[in-house]
């Protein structure tokens, strides 16, 4: 009898157990929320570091017929640099071969005149024009902000990128979220995405999205198709900031009323380089 009651018991912690054991590992998982609200602010500080850095970034635009055919292949390269507040963008390769010399003497004077022109801006001037670049897409922080009430999320697990442990988690639109900002609200409710963030210290270091509906915007309706696909990576520079090091888009897109594209573009990033608050930029000789 007694064996009996014993294994009763035994029966019963082994059942309790089997019952317990998904609450027990529910219980250590990361919050995901909390994950994704403490992430934001970390990119916050973040966007605000990658401002003192130049780079590299490289642009391979592909072009394909209706039936999958390649159309045209074109790359440009552009240095990236912080002139007076925001980015300027000088062309320096064309499909991975320097500018003829005409092209390049317009480049360097295009610069020299962006210089001048944000050097003698008056305090409003620079203001606005701070404004409207960080108003544009990818940069409005105020479309980061709405992410936590945007989406539900759910905590997949752990991975390992490039050697750092990192946090994987799904996000998906959530019902009857009404978005606050314009560009939120284009965007936000018709994507998915999987986010890996990095454990140790919650910056972003890839995003794997998808568009789950068809988004328009823009005065000419720029109508981007349900299934573009959108890949972005990013790599930690002086052990400091993290900053992009490639993204990659997939689209299936509509200009106005004719023209289609198919289209891939894929943009690589090098060459990081920290800019001191006392640098200078200054063009390179003008060959007339």
């Amino acid at each position: 009898m007694a064996r009996q009651t014993s294994m009763w018991y035994a029966h019963r912690r082994c059942y309790l157990l089997v019952l317990l054991s998904p609450l027990a590992c529910l219980a250590t998982q990361p919050d995901p929320l909390d994950i994704i609200k403490r992430s934001v602010a970390v990119a916050t500080e973040n966007v605000k570091r990658g401002r003192n850095y130049t780079f590299l970034q490289r642009t391979e635009e592909l072009q394909r017929g209706p039936n999958g055919e390649i159309k045209s292949k074109l790359s440009k390269t552009w240095d990236i640099t912080m002139l007076e507040g925001s980015s300027y963008r000088r062309l320096i390769e064309r499909n991975d071969r320097p500018l003829p010399p005409d092209e390049e003497t317009r480049e360097q004077e295009k610069l020299r005149r962006s210089i001048e022109e944000r050097r003698h801006e008056t305090d409003a001037q620079k203001a606005d024009r701070m404004a409207e670049y960080d108003r544009k897409p990818g940069r409005n922080r105020n479309v980061l902000q709405e992410i936590p009430d945007a989406f539900d999320f759910r905590f997949r697990g752990e991975e390992l990128v490039d050697s750092r442990p990192a946090y994987v988690i799904d996000a998906t639109p959530r019902a009857g979220y009404r978005p606050k900002s314009s560009e939120a609200r284009i965007f936000l409710p018709k994507l998915k995405a999987t986010l890996w963030i990095d454990k140790a210290d919650l910056n972003w270091v890839r995003v794997d999205a998808e568009v789950i509906d068809n988004i328009s915007w823009g005065w000419f309706v720029f109508r981007l198709a349900k299934g573009a696909h959108m890949y972005m990576e990013q790599v930690r520079v002086n052990d400091e900031v993290w900053l992009p090091r490639r993204m990659k888009i997939s689209l299936a897109a509509r200009v106005g009323l004719i023209k289609k594209l198919n289209m891939e573009q894929d943009l690589t990033f090098r060459n990081f380089r920290k800019f001191q608050s006392d640098s200078k930029v200054i063009p390179g000789p003008v060959v007339h």
